[in-house]
């Protein structure tokens, strides 16, 4: 079969259909016929995976350069870490992105926000966050 070969993506030119949430935000796609669909999850058991809503302002340094990750811890230790963005950082910029993160918000026990340093970066340079919001599920709670 395609699939066992690995001949299924990349994904055509119109993007992947999709299955699950959000599937009807795609109609053109429910009118073919004969569609192969591909359903994207976690790595490891359960395979689940939760859509959040990540929402942070930095403070400190007015422009720096490093990645911005944040990191999941769950009451079970298991620690899952999701880059926010990379490159130039600005005080005031406001980074938002969606993840699909691998642990349960029901057993997030802490999220740690890392500012991963490049090489190059002034010792004295400080940068943290001044808001970090995240939202998780359909009613929108923090």
């Amino acid at each position: 079969s395609h699939f066992s070969e690995g001949e299924c993506f990349p994904c055509p030119q119109e993007g992947c259909p999709m299955m699950g949430h959000y599937a009807d935000r795609f109609p053109a796609k429910l009118k073919r016929i004969n569609q192969k669909y591909f359903l994207n999850t976690a790595a490891d058991p359960p395979f689940t995976s939760w859509r959040q809503r990540v929402f942070i302002k930095l403070s400190g340094v007015k422009k720096t350069r490093g990645d911005i990750n944040l990191v999941f811890h769950d009451k079970e230790g298991n620690r899952k870490e999701y880059q926010i963005t990379s490159g130039i950082l600005s005080q005031d910029e406001i980074y938002t992105k969606y993840l699909d993160v691998e642990i349960n918000p029901k057993l997030v026990k802490k999220v740690e926000f890392l500012w991963i340093k490049t090489p190059f970066t002034l010792l004295w340079a400080r940068l943290g966050a001044d808001t970090v919001n995240i939202t998780h599920g359909e009613d929108g709670h923090r």
